[in-house]
């Protein structure tokens, strides 16, 4: 596939499936440099979304009893989730460039990340970003799995401004 993509996001969440994704849009788009051209190069943006610390979210101190946390605790336990999600991102994004440095990539790689619920935070930077082509990994959940979690990839299909690419791992079945 190639052509005139010159934004192409590639949403990865640090499962095995966003993983392939990203390793199939390598192997299979084929992007313009910008040092070939440098007004038609293309950018390739590895996107990871973050979820919002939850924990305290719904916590009302006062009515907890015997032992929940008080009101100065819950800013730490925030700040903990916090620095531990940043922790999980910075893993999730150094695997991702590591599998881009074992490529020829001649675009520029670059990385954002964005909190919030990853099937409109996904959208809303397509958008933002005015992305050609949004490629993203399928988990392949069953119909069950489907109805209870929601799908991303079948949300940001029906909702992204760009076409998208749904990358099956290879020989996943469903559950």
């Amino acid at each position: 596939m190639s052509g005139n993509l010159k934004c192409v996001i590639v949403a990865v969440d640090g499962s095995e499936e966003s993983m392939y994704a990203l390793r199939w849009a390598i192997d299979n788009l084929k992007l313009k440099s910008p040092a070939a051209d440098p007004d038609c190069g293309s950018s390739f943006v590895i996107l990871h979304v973050r979820s919002p610390p939850s924990i305290s979210s719904g916590i009302n101190p006062g009515a907890i009893p015997f032992g929940g946390p008080s009101d100065l605790e819950v800013p730490a336990f925030t700040a903990a989730i916090e620095a531990h999600q940043r922790r999980i991102t910075e893993a999730i994004l150094d695997h991702a460039l590591q599998l881009c440095s074992e490529y020829t990539v001649r675009v520029n790689i670059e990385t954002k990340v964005v909190v919030g619920d990853p099937k409109e935070k996904i959208c809303e930077v397509v958008e933002n970003l005015h992305a050609d082509l949004l490629v993203m990994g399928s988990r392949a959940f069953g119909p069950i799995k489907r109805m209870f979690l929601g799908s991303v990839s079948n949300y940001c299909t029906n909702q992204a401004q760009c076409p998208v690419i749904i990358v099956k791992g290879k020989g996943k079945a469903t559950a």
